[in-house]
């Protein structure tokens, strides 16, 4: 028995014509069946089914439900989890387990969550296709010949693919939204430093955020309110107030609201259809009494080169724990520490991450400093300035997620610049920190899905979520 969405699924839990039980079971049966297709990369088989009879019992005994009451959800393997395995889809980590448990999942199992295993994912977080990945690529649900993006597509997939009701990701330049546009299903970001990055494994930590990946905004919207809040391990959270989320979507209208149409999301280099369909769900909107105002972001160009130096740098850094002598990966191949150090992270990194370590430890290097790193942070601050002006004059940004529709599985790994360019459009509100959604509108003619990417100002993730609600394609 499958569930469109959490809603109707408790509604079956809270009048017990189906127990947590058989909903586990159920989903991991189709985990098995769908096995090959590398979704998972860890499946908590008995775990599962232990806490699913957990919370029958419970139940059977009177104690209230929780939010999450035997929602079914995925995790994201670069995400803590105590007791599990925590490899960031790395060989270096392949038999890592971690030690704790993080904030989010910590303040997902109070609300009673059943987690049903850890997914796939690009080596710590770095692609835009899954392929970068120790374990293999994963397919597109939509079509097995295609990516589902990354850097989450193995929790894009599991959510698509019916795998697991809602999954966490984590967003550092788009790898939530990205893979959730490329999988028809809704992808948010929130506010830097709404959801802790305690337990998340660092990237970019000016950047990184856990996301949440649902079929439904509504489902996207409860799983952010559990995670959400001041977190005493985690300096960069916010101790800004967390709102009902489900009141603030029901709130929204689309009468009067003014959404921002920026010239350069609409240039030649984006697919046809993929512009096509997105300007017809605005157009659609228009016709519903919101009004489409033209903006311009004239810093655009900038923003891929700006990230890419800014979270290389910030990588370079991040990974140097992983070095063979404390956890971890280590080389065989070692006749003194330093060949020890070289030789364990060579062996133990991909080809993708090396790419970005040794990016960031140049545009870091002395005399290279200035040119790049400060520059790049200098854009970053006009990124943010042009943002919030653009926001004073509409309510949300909008454009598409990706470019063009996915891509071929292997079609752009021998080009590093056209894979970073699937994430031109996601980036921005990365390097400015502001809450953005993928939300599905569309399927081209190939039967492909075309998402829709939406941006608000700081901590308007209510508002954000009625926006893509809306548009959501049912």
């Amino acid at each position: 028995m499958q569930f469109s969405s959490y809603h109707d699924l408790r509604d079956a839990l809270i009048s017990r014509r189906i127990t947590c039980e058989e909903v586990v079971s159920g989903y991991l049966e189709r985990i098995e069946r769908h096995r090959d297709d590398n979704i998972y990369i860890t499946v908590f088989h008995d775990g599962a089914l232990q806490r699913a009879r957990e919370l029958d019992r419970k139940f059977s005994e009177g104690a209230p439900p929780g939010k999450l009451f035997g929602m079914p959800m995925a995790i994201k393997d670069n995400i803590a989890m105590k007791g599990a395995r925590l490899t960031c889809a790395s060989k270096i980590l392949d038999s890592y387990e971690s030690v704790y448990d993080a904030t989010a999942v910590a303040r997902l199992d109070a609300e009673d969550a059943i987690f049903l295993g850890k997914t796939n994912m690009d080596e710590f977080a770095m692609g835009s296709s899954n392929e970068n990945s120790a374990f293999g690529p994963v397919p597109n649900p939509f079509d097995k010949t295609r990516v589902p993006g990354g850097s989450s597509g193995g929790s894009a997939a599991a959510v698509a693919a019916g795998l697991a009701l809602a999954a966490l990701g984590s967003d550092t330049g788009g790898s939530v939204r990205q893979p959730a546009g490329f999988c028809d299903i809704v992808g948010l970001k929130p506010t830097y430093g709404r959801i802790s990055r305690y337990g998340l494994v660092a990237f970019a930590s000016s950047f990184d955020q856990i996301g949440v990946l649902a079929r439904t905004c509504g489902d996207a919207s409860l799983v952010l309110g559990v995670m959400a809040g001041k977190d005493a391990h985690d300096a960069t959270s916010s101790s800004h107030p967390v709102p009902d989320y489900s009141a603030d979507m029901d709130a929204l209208r689309v009468e009067g609201l003014r959404i921002g149409v920026p010239k350069e999301y609409f240039h030649e280099s984006l697919n046809r259809e993929v512009g096509a369909i997105v300007m017809a769900k605005l157009h659609e909107l228009r016709d519903r009494g919101a009004e489409l105002v033209d903006i311009t972001l004239p810093q655009s160009d900038y923003a891929i080169a700006a990230y890419y130096i800014l979270v290389t740098a910030e990588a370079s850094s991040n990974l140097a724990r992983f070095d063979g002598a404390r956890y971890g990966y280590r080389s065989s191949e070692s006749s003194d520490m330093q060949a020890m150090y070289v030789n364990s992270r060579t062996e133990g990194f991909g080809r993708e991450v090396k790419r970005r370590i040794m990016l960031g430890t140049y545009v870091l290097s002395a005399g290279y400093y200035d040119t790049y790193y400060k520059k790049a942070q200098q854009v970053r601050r006009v990124f943010q300035d042009s943002y919030r002006e653009a926001l004073e004059k509409v309510d949300v940004i909008a454009g598409p997620t990706s470019p063009f529709p996915p891509f071929g599985i292997g079609e752009k790994t021998a080009d590093p610049l056209e894979m970073y360019l699937a994430d031109v459009f996601t980036v921005p509100a990365s390097i400015v920190g502001m809450p953005a959604v993928s939300v599905p509108v569309g399927l081209d003619s190939s039967n492909l899905p075309v998402g829709m990417h939406l941006i608000c100002d700081f901590f308007e993730e209510g508002k954000l979520m009625g926006i893509a609600r809306c548009m959501q394609r049912q």
